[in-house]
């Protein structure tokens, strides 16, 4: 190991016992990362990123076992350590950021408490403690941490509990930092926020970073080098500009083409998608592992192992490698034509919608006077921070959530009950919802048959034959086997969970469905595939969709019309494409600026100042003008802004004149 290496995983083969039988997660991976490099892990669920993590950290579950190789942290041998040593390394020279701070931060303990619990491990005097919390805070670039430190974590923000979680993992200025899907489930600004801050720490405390990762395009901004798992093989190593621009490996360019882009339409084509599944452990003795899903495989592929060949700082194990770019030349899927059937008559009508909370003395408006109508067969993104209310808007849809008395919502010409024990049948199984986390949806107990029946049988009037054939049916339209129908959620991936939630959501066969965040937590293979699934559903079921999603390059994808919202009001609605080309409203221009991309850093970030606001207490002028940052004086702050017919069907609320609009 060089004196310049934070980590240096060498060999490392681990399996986990299931069923008194060891089943191989990872299979003789090497990886090394320099000092005050930042290198990112990238591949599908289950080719063993988390597992590289949790061997360096030697946290590995029960079952889990190092069965060959080594792991170095600042040339000290993990395994080779007694638990005195293996408590300092832990505490002094590696620290991890985990995917959802909201568990891993203690609920029933003040964030001040658990801020201060990482000093008194550090062993620094109780005098200083909090000191050094509004330190670390400062920092993360939290602005009053003092109040701040006073709250239970469910007071904070999603992106303001990352922050904490980093503040506590920085806190001893750790060598290595490990960094777990840091990022999934925030919204656009707070995720470009947050690896602003990841990358000014990394420059100032010279910190070195495994960055684990699904989202490619946040890879390709934060990371020097880039290597990509499969099946629990390293298959390609390289510069992430190299990697990402040339890929030597068949299974790197596939996960690159199932990326959405910004420029494309479902009306143009389908997602590329990556065939199959991931092999089962220990069921590839023989050959290249990917060969069973490549489109480049043949005979040798099949026999033969490839070796690993390095050219360069990259490597790529492929017997192939010249010819990737038949890969790039290769279309697939549904002509466009088949896929833009045209919109219907209004589905559902939404008028002066607003949702109010009561808390204490205050009052909260959720939802301000929405306006918006969804037509047959469309596709509406709904965009916003976390906090805008798209999810309470949503409810209200649905019925889940009563709303403001003066609201009213119809589907198909007849207004809905304001809940749902006042809507008929007819009405509840015509609007359905799929939820961003499918184990939370979906019962444990229960086998996929039954998940699907159940419904089936509440909404529809069948027979037993009748029945059986629609969830054979249904099966069938969201690609899952009959072998699955048997399965119980814990036995399927995050995709497979994510399939059987619509097919529970179309088993009524609805008019309406809300998609809350249904891609957000699932790799950019199994993204593409049901991304494609719901537009095939939607043109062969003439359904309509709303979909909520913080990944506008998804939203872009797949919608029709676009509607932004913040502090529950609508400020842009308008055809996907106006809205991304612009002209567009600030706070549009923020969230577009922010998102991130495989290509080149954007030359122009548009930085929102603070947080979003409380929505509690009247509110005067332009409700996004304390953040905004081309506000134009008083006008913004006294006056509603008028709104601005930019083109058919595009509105703008904003006090600017649309010649100084933001475009792309």
């Amino acid at each position: 190991m060089t004196e310049t290496s934070s980590l240096r995983i060498e060999g490392l083969s681990v399996g986990y016992s299931v069923k008194g039988q060891m089943q191989r997660i990872l299979d003789n991976v090497s990886i090394e990362i320099g000092r005050g490099e930042a290198y990112g892990l990238v591949g599908e669920s289950g080719c063993g990123k988390s597992t590289t993590a949790f061997a360096a950290l030697r946290y590995l579950p029960r079952n889990g076992q190092v069965e060959s190789g080594r792991i170095l942290i600042d040339g000290h041998d993990v395994y080779a350590l007694d638990t005195a040593q293996l408590q300092d390394l832990r505490r002094r020279s590696v620290a991890m950021v985990y995917q959802d701070p909201g568990r891993a931060l203690n609920p029933s303990i003040r964030t001040g408490r658990q801020l201060a619990e990482v000093f008194e491990l550090l062993g620094e005097q109780r005098a200083d403690w909090q000191r050094r919390s509004v330190e670390m805070l400062e920092r993360v670039r939290i602005r009053d941490p003092l109040s701040v430190m006073a709250r239970f974590p469910h007071q904070l923000s999603g992106g303001m509990q990352q922050r904490v979680c980093i503040a506590m993992a920085l806190a001893s200025n750790p060598s290595l930092l490990i960094l777990d899907e840091p990022t999934t489930g925030l919204d656009a600004t707070v995720e470009a926020e947050v690896l602003d801050l990841i990358r000014q720490l990394r420059h100032d405390l010279k910190t070195s970073i495994l960055f684990i990762s699904h989202n490619l395009a946040v890879v390709a901004q934060m990371c020097d080098r880039v290597g990509v798992l499969y099946a629990g093989q390293l298959v390609e190593e390289g510069s992430t500009a190299e990697l990402f621009r040339a890929p030597r490996h068949p299974y790197t360019a596939e996960l690159l083409r199932c990326l959405p882009d910004r420029n494309r339409s479902k009306a143009d084509a389908p997602l590329s998608t990556i065939p199959g599944f991931l092999p089962l452990p220990g069921s590839i003795t023989q050959g290249c592992i990917f060969a069973e899903r490549c489109r480049l495989a043949d005979p040798l592929c099949r026999a033969v192992i490839p070796e690993a060949k390095w050219s360069g700082d990259g490597m790529s194990r492929c017997h192939h490698e010249d010819r990737i770019g038949e890969l790039r030349a290769t279309g697939t899927g549904l002509p466009s034509a088949s896929r833009e059937p045209g919109l219907g008559e209004p589905v559902l009508e939404l008028h002066q919608v607003s949702k109010t909370f009561g808390q204490s003395a205050h009052h909260i408006r959720a939802v301000s006077e929405v306006d918006l109508t969804l037509r047959e067969g469309e596709t509406l993104g709904l965009v916003g921070e976390s906090g805008s209310g798209k999810t309470t808007l949503a409810h209200a849809i649905l019925g889940l959530t009563r709303p403001d008395p003066e609201s009213t919502i119809l589907l198909d010409g007849k207004t809905l009950g304001a809940r749902l024990a006042d809507r008929s049948l007819d009405q509840v199984k015509a609007m359905q919802i799929v939820f961003q986390n499918p184990d939370s949806a979906l019962n444990r107990s229960h086998t996929v048959r039954r998940m699907i029946g159940r419904t089936i049988s509440r909404l529809l009037n069948l027979s037993p034959e009748e029945r059986t054939r629609r969830i054979e049916d249904l099966t069938r339209a969201v690609r899952l086997t009959p072998r699955h129908l048997s399965a119980r959620p814990r036995q399927l991936s995050g995709g497979l969970k994510q399939r059987v939630a619509i097919a529970r959501a179309f088993a009524g066969e609805p008019r309406v469905v809300i998609c809350d965040e249904p891609t957000s937590a699932l790799d950019v293979s199994v993204q593409a595939a049901i991304l494609n699934l719901l537009v095939e559903l939607q043109s062969s079921e003439r359904v309509s969709y709303i979909f909520i999603s913080h990944d506008l390059g998804v939203v872009r994808y797949i919608s029709d019309r676009i509607a932004v919202l913040y502090l529950g009001r609508l400020l842009e609605v308008g055809p996907a494409k106006a809205v991304f080309e612009g002209p567009h409203h600030p706070y549009t221009e923020a969230l577009l600026s922010s998102v991130p991309s495989i290509e080149d850093r954007p030359a122009h970030r548009v930085r929102l100042s603070g947080e979003i606001p409380s929505a509690t207490g009247p509110m005067t002028g332009c409700i996004f003008h304390s953040r905004c940052p081309r506000k134009i004086g008083a006008i913004c702050e006294t006056q509603e802004p008028p709104r601005l017919q930019l083109g058919p069907d595009h509105v703008i609320d904003c006090h600017l004149p649309q010649d100084r609009l933001g475009r792309n």
